[in-house]
C-alpha cells in the first residue's frame, strides 16, 4: 500500500498557548479568560494565545485517508521543550522536510517508519520539531492500520508485542482554572482520578499551602455530597507546577510534613501530587524528585509523587524512572516527538517499577487525543488524561467513547475466533 498524497492544514487546539515563565512570575493579570501583561518567553507574544495544529492526512492508494494532529503543549518554550508551535511558521517546513518523505512511499511497518520519522532533522542538524514529529507519526500509524484492516491498538500490540487491555484505562480529567465547578462535572460522571487543579503559582496555593489544604477538604466533601454511588471513591492527583516547593523552601522534610498532612486529609481517597518541586534544571529535579519520593517513602508517608517538568524526551522518562524520581511519570504525548518515543515510554516506566501516565495536554486535539488511547489500550498505563481542553466533559467524552468503541470492537473479533 502506498501513500499517493500528504495534505496539510492549519487548526485550533482544544486550549490554548500559555507563557508559562510569564504566569510562575506573576507578570501578568487576568481580565476575564485573558492574561494581560507582558510575554517573556521567546516566540509569545501575549501571555495567552490561542492554540494551533496542523493537521496531517496521508492519501493511500486504496483511496482512504489516515491523519494526524500535529500539536505542542500549553506551556511551550518552558521546562527544557520546544519552542513555540504556529502553523503559518511549520507548514512550509513541513512540506519541504515531510511531504518528500512520504509522498509516494510504500508503507511497511509503524515502527519502522516512526524511527525514520522521528530521526527528521532539518538542514542545520536539528530535528524537526516535536509537534511535527508527533502528528506525522500518529497519520502513519493510522495508515498502516487502515492498511491491515486493524486498529492502531492492534497494531502497536503486534509490533510491540503487549497484550491487549480487555477493559477500560483509567480517565484523569483536569479541571484548569475553574477548579470547583468542573470538580462537579467530574463527579458526576464518576471520573476515575480527578481534579488536576492548575495550582500554578504560589497565590493559588497559599503562602503556606492552605488554599490547597481547603480545596482538598471542599473536593472530599463534595465527592460524598455528590457521588451517585456509595463506592464511587476516585484518586486524587493534583498539580502544583513546582509551588509546594517554593511555598516551604525546598526543604524536603518541610515538604514532606505538608504532603503527610494533605495525605491524611482526603483519606481514604489515594492522592498524587504532580510537580511538587521545580528545581530548575533537569539533574537538579531529577536528585530532589528523587530524594523527596525516598523520604516520603521511608517515612511510611501516604502520597504518590508524579515527574512532569523537566521529564520530556524518552532519554529524559528512562533517566527519571532509573533513578525512581517519583512514584510516577507523566510521559507528556506531544514533548516526546513520534509517538513511537510515547509508546516505549510506558513499557519503559512499567519494567523499571515506576507508574506509567499517559498524559499530555489540554492543548491538543479530538485526533491526537484518539490517538492517545489507542496507544493506552495497546501499552496500559496507569491512567491516560482526559484531553484536549479544559472544559472537562468534552475531552471525557472524547476519549471514554474512543476507549469504549475499541474495547467493544475487540471484543467483538475475539469473539469471532
Amino acid at each position: 500500500m502506498k501513500i499517493v498524497d500528504v495534505i496539510l492544514s492549519k487548526g485550533l487546539t482544544g486550549f490554548y498557548f500559555d507563557d508559562q515563565r510569564a504566569i510562575r512570575s506573576g507578570q501578568y493579570r487576568e481580565d476575564g479568560f485573558a492574561y494581560l501583561g507582558e510575554a517573556v518567553t521567546p516566540g509569545f507574544t501575549k501571555v495567552r494565545q490561542a492554540g494551533e495544529s496542523v493537521s496531517v492526512q496521508l492519501v493511500l492508494e486504496n483511496g482512504q485517508v489516515a491523519y494526524g494532529d500535529c500539536a505542542a503543549v500549553q506551556y511551550s518554550g518552558a521546562g527544557g521543550r520546544d519552542p513555540l508551535f504556529l502553523a503559518d511558521e511549520y507548514i512550509p517546513i513541513m512540506q519541504k522536510y515531510i511531504v518528500p518523505l512520504l509522498k509516494g512511499r510504500k508503507l511497511t511497518t509503524f515502527r519502522e517508519m516512526a524511527t525514520e520519522i522521528d530521526s527528521c532533522r532539518r538542514e542545520n542538524g536539528a530535528l524537526i520539531h516535536t509537534a511535527v514529529r508527533y502528528g506525522v507519526t500518529q497519520a502513519v500509524l493510522d495508515a498502516v492500520a487502515r492498511s491491515r484492516g486493524l486498529t492502531m491498538a492492534e497494531v502497536i500490540s503486534e509490533e510491540y508485542g503487549t497484550e491487549l487491555a480487555e477493559s477500560t484505562i483509567p480517565l484523569f480529567g483536569q479541571t484548569g482554572d475553574d477548579r470547583f465547578t468542573n470538580a462537579d462535572r467530574m463527579i458526576l460522571k464518576e471520573i476515575d482520578v480527578l481534579p488536576h487543579g492548575l495550582f500554578n503559582n504560589v497565590a493559588k496555593l497559599g503562602a503556606k499551602g492552605e488554599k490547597l489544604r481547603e480545596y482538598l477538604a471542599w473536593l472530599k466533601a463534595r465527592v460524598v455530597h455528590l457521588r451517585l454511588s456509595p463506592d464511587y471513591l476516585p484518586d486524587f492527583h493534583v498539580d502544583v507546577y513546582g509551588t509546594i516547593g517554593e511555598a516551604f523552601g525546598q526543604d524536603i522534610p518541610a515538604i514532606a510534613q505538608y504532603c503527610s498532612e494533605l495525605a491524611e486529609l482526603v483519606n481514604p481517597h489515594r492522592l498524587r501530587i504532580e510537580g511538587p518541586i521545580d528545581l530548575g534544571d533537569r539533574e537538579r529535579q531529577i536528585a530532589g524528585l528523587a530524594e523527596l519520593r525516598r523520604y516520603v517513602d521511608d517515612h511510611n508517608i501516604p502520597v504518590e509523587f508524579v515527574a512532569d517538568e523537566w521529564c520530556n524526551t524518552l532519554e529524559d522518562v528512562m533517566d527519571f524512572a532509573r533513578a525512581k524520581a517519583g512514584h510516577m511519570i507523566q510521559i507528556k504525548t506531544p514533548d516526546l516527538g513520534g509517538i513511537n518515543n510515547t509508546i516505549e515510554a510506558v513499557l519503559f516506566c512499567k519494567a523499571s517499577g515506576v507508574r506509567a501516565y499517559l498524559g499530555g495536554t489540554c492543548n491538543e486535539t479530538e485526533r491526537s487525543a484518539q490517538i492517545t488511547v489507542q496507544i493506552a489500550l495497546a501499552t496500559q498505563p496507569c491512567q491516560v488524561l482526559s484531553k484536549p481542553g479544559m472544559g472537562f466533559d468534552e475531552g471525557a467524552a472524547i476519549c471514554k467513547n474512543e476507549m469504549n468503541r475499541t474495547l467493544a470492537l475487540l471484543h467483538w473479533r475475539k469473539g469471532r475466533r
